[in-house]
């Protein structure tokens, strides 16, 4: 998928999640304890948990991954469950001290969107800083447009429902944004069977960061490329801070613009080869 693509598939498992967690918070009721602020953690922790587990499945979807999917459910719900459980609870606040505005409960709806965003940070290829960002706007707007759905709606059931449709749906959509938006580096594949994927590169940039091996393993490659001419571990990328070493690490070779390299310097629009794969590198100065 394209970075475009990612950004759409984001936004729609993002709101499979919000409806998710809408229907879950329903079947279980909303008063788990005679205590209000443990009641908003828990159902708040739960609404995370959902959205988070959606949002996580984007990128190994994406990716075709199916250990990176785990990776990225894993994390992203468990840091859904934290910013649910936190946030909820501020916007509950927030909304109180202001006065019933909508503002109040956004700004805890971004503080979950933070979260999910870090998520998205660790089990992709962009740096933290970045998805989080995403996640903090998605959640700003989002935390807008759920208030003012359930004011609009008369039905309250169908005003949360919609209100936590368009909060996934734009937490998702912002994460994936603002990483498509901000991204220096990436790879393209332009044949096989991940034909149109783009594999994000920022957070394996820096000298000091850690490097990407690319291969047909999903256990032992960071980027995998499923064909059965690249070896497991077939190349590294080692980040220099403003460009990227290419490294084969085969028996089957690596060629850079039809040339087999053992190790070079990649260049904006470099074409990559490996087995029946062909992928493009791509940054921004």
């Amino acid at each position: 998928m394209s970075r475009l693509m990612r950004v759409y598939y984001y936004a729609v498992l993002g709101a499979i999640g919000g409806l998710i967690g809408w229907q879950a918070s329903n079947l279980t009721g909303l008063s788990f304890t005679e205590n209000l602020l443990l009641n908003e953690v828990i159902v708040g922790a739960l609404i995370g948990l959902c959205i988070g587990v959606l949002i996580g499945l984007a990128e190994g979807s994406l990716t075709r991954n199916p250990i990176q999917a785990l990776k990225a459910c894993l994390i992203s719900g468990g840091l859904g469950i934290v910013g649910g459980a936190i946030g909820l609870p501020i916007a509950e606040g927030m909304f109180q001290m202001l006065g019933g505005e909508i503002i109040g409960r956004a700004i805890g709806w971004g503080i979950f969107g933070l979260f999910l965003g870090l998520a998205a940070g660790i089990t992709g290829g962009s740096q933290m800083w970045k998805g989080a960002l995403g996640g903090l706007l998605g959640g700003l707007l989002g935390g807008a447009l759920l208030e003012t759905s359930r004011k609009m709606l008369e039905d309250p059931l169908m005003g949360k429902a919609a209100g936590l449709v368009l909060l996934g749906a734009s937490m998702g959509a912002f994460i994936a944004l603002i990483v498509f938006l901000l991204s220096r580096a990436w790879l393209e594949v332009k044949s096989g069977k991940l034909r149109g994927t783009e594999f994000i590169l920022d957070k394996f940039m820096k000298t000091s960061g850690p490097s990407a091996l690319i291969g047909s393993s999903a256990l032992k490659s960071d980027i995998v490329l499923p064909d059965p001419d690249i070896a497991p571990q077939h190349a590294l990328l080692k980040g220099a801070d403003s460009y990227f070493n290419l490294k084969d690490m085969s028996r089957e070779g690596t060629y850079i613009n039809n040339r087999r390299i053992e190790q070079t310097r990649l260049k904006n629009r470099s074409t990559i080869k490996m087995g029946n794969t062909e992928l493009v590198y791509h940054e921004k100065r």
